[in-house]
């Protein structure tokens, strides 16, 4: 997977290194927020589509601080106001307008301007005893400068805010103010977003940020593209030794983009048929799980692969060759719980050598023949066929019997405690998020994509069968078919949501939005 495909997660010390070297004068400053507060407010429309979106006179609540953040915020603001001409906005000068730093003042000479009529000025004391409902709340009070301890007041300010009854969304710029504070967590900013602007920095992915940062966002701005050093930069490196900014730090964290769903949108090649796609071995079913299966077959087949061949339980290949004709169903026999049996081993081997991956797990059950068989169908299984392991053949032993395989997992956080300790370094791991994670050569890499719609039985079938189709069409990336996966899958549950809600919907729904993801995608900034 190339580096364009991925941005990287940078320290907050380096974050404010490059930025200076590629921000070097005041215009590209002011450009560069003015991108941040438009891709921020267009961000935040979206995601408050998951909850029914903003109304027309929706109320907002922004704080600001001295910084670039308090621009972003205004600037945000300014955009929502304009997009909605009934919208009110309550500004809050958290230190007073006189140490506003010249960027900032100039985003509040914006809202000034341009929504004076529909915005209100006003301090701490106000809005606390007013208590008024607000639909967003943007904080933009301290930026990734900040320095703890905070002052009490702001403390008390960000304590209440979070404790507010009446705020439906809450929304921070680049990091949730007071993140680093020691002591008091209740004066840290509690976010339902973070719109990461330009530089996703690293206390957004640290797992003890996760209750403030919320849903982190990226807003790529562009800044780590070739196009962002320009002839400028290029000078400076020649006459003063400046790197160009485009050479950013190298990090063992990088955030994925959609760009690389791309490739799955152009057209394919006249000449290809059935076998240029890949064959997709999945093993997996149950009498007593009989659906966690069938979920990944229904994903792998819309993954654009061009075989399938499902080995399930002899009961059930009827039922399922009938919903689902496309594939090629194959009985293995079945043990005394209605899983693996011994004897199936042989089925699989027979299988697999026409498969180019294979997915092994979703609703085996955990009789003890049945973790037996899959042991053995992960040591005769060839070399150079990829094995994604998923849900019950996420074993200790099975992890141990597929060693020197070329290997992926997709476990959750309780499937990852049973293998961690035997996980060979050398596979590619699928953490389920949020945020999830995919860990290979030393690099983490985070997909913001998908929510709490995911948060329900099957979407990590759906994920294994996706993952397992994109392997079987390139199997010599298992990281590319990861990564695409993972993406791939969140985008589609960020479209699911944003159209029909967190609430009321099956998991199976969000098939129907994977071709709309890939839409999505070309259409996002490269």
């Amino acid at each position: 997977m190339t580096p364009e495909l991925s941005r990287p997660i940078l320290t907050c010390d380096e974050a404010k290194a490059f930025e200076a070297a590629l921000l070097r004068d005041e215009d590209a400053e002011w450009d560069a927020m003015q991108r941040a507060g438009r891709a921020m407010a267009q961000a935040l429309l979206d995601d408050a589509r998951e909850a029914g979106g903003l109304p027309d006179d929706a109320r907002l609540l922004v704080l600001v601080g001295k910084g670039h953040n308090g621009g972003d915020a205004l600037l945000a603001a300014a955009f929502i106001l304009d997009e909605f001409p009934l919208s009110f906005a309550d500004i809050v000068m958290v230190f007073g307008t006189e140490p506003l730093r010249p960027l900032a003042r100039r985003a509040l000479d914006v809202v000034r301007r341009t929504a004076a009529a529909r915005t209100r000025e006003t301090d701490v004391a106000t809005v606390k005893r007013e208590l008024a409902t607000y639909t967003v709340c943007l904080d933009g009070v301290f930026g990734f400068p900040f320095r703890p301890p905070m002052d009490d007041d702001t403390a008390a300010l960000l304590a209440w805010v979070n404790s507010h009854p009446r705020i439906r969304l809450r929304a921070a710029v680049d990091l949730p103010s007071g993140l680093g504070q020691e002591g008091n967590a209740r004066a840290v900013f509690r976010a339902d977003f973070t719109y990461c602007t330009g530089i996703v920095k690293s206390p957004v992915v640290a797992p003890a940020n996760a209750a403030f940062v919320g849903r982190a966002r990226f807003l790529d701005l562009g800044f780590f593209t070739a196009a962002a050093c320009g002839p400028g930069a290029l000078a400076r490196q020649e006459t003063e030794g400046a790197p160009c900014p485009h050479s950013a730090p190298s990090s063992s964290s990088r955030v994925l983009l959609p760009s690389l769903l791309r490739p799955l949108g152009v057209l394919r090649p006249p000449q290809s048929d059935k076998r240029t796609y890949g064959h997709l071995l999945v093993v997996g079913g149950s009498r007593n799980y009989p659906g966690a299966v069938l979920m990944t077959v229904q994903a792998a087949l819309r993954s654009g692969v061009g075989l399938l061949t499902a080995c399930v339980p002899q009961s059930l290949v009827p039922e399922y060759a009938a919903k689902f004709p496309e594939a090629m169903w194959a009985g293995f026999p079945e043990g005394g719980h209605g899983g693996l049996a011994p004897a199936a081993v042989e089925v699989i081997r027979e299988r697999s050598a026409r498969a180019t991956a294979l997915v092994l797990g979703p609703g085996l059950g955990a009789a003890p023949e049945t973790l037996a068989a899959a042991e053995g169908i992960c040591r005769i299984t060839a070399y150079s066929l990829p094995l994604l392991l998923d849900a019950d053949a996420l074993r200790p032993e099975i992890v141990r019997a597929a060693a020197g395989k070329r290997l992926l997992a997709t476990p959750h956080a309780g499937e990852w405690e049973r293998v961690r300790a035997v996980w060979p370094g050398d596979a590619v791991l699928i953490a389920k998020g949020p945020p999830t994670r995919v860990a290979a050569g030393g690099t983490d890499y985070f997909s913001f994509f998908g929510g709490p719609v995911l948060a329900r039985g099957g979407s990590g079938d759906l994920l294994a069968g996706l993952i397992g189709g994109l392997l079987a069409q390139a199997p010599d990336d298992l990281l590319l078919a990861a990564a695409q996966g993972v993406v791939w899958h969140g985008l589609a549950a960020d479209l699911l949501a944003r159209d029909r809600g967190q609430v009321a919907v099956q998991t199976t729904q969000l098939l129907d939005y994977l071709q709309p993801a890939l839409l999505h995608a070309a259409h996002a900034p490269p």
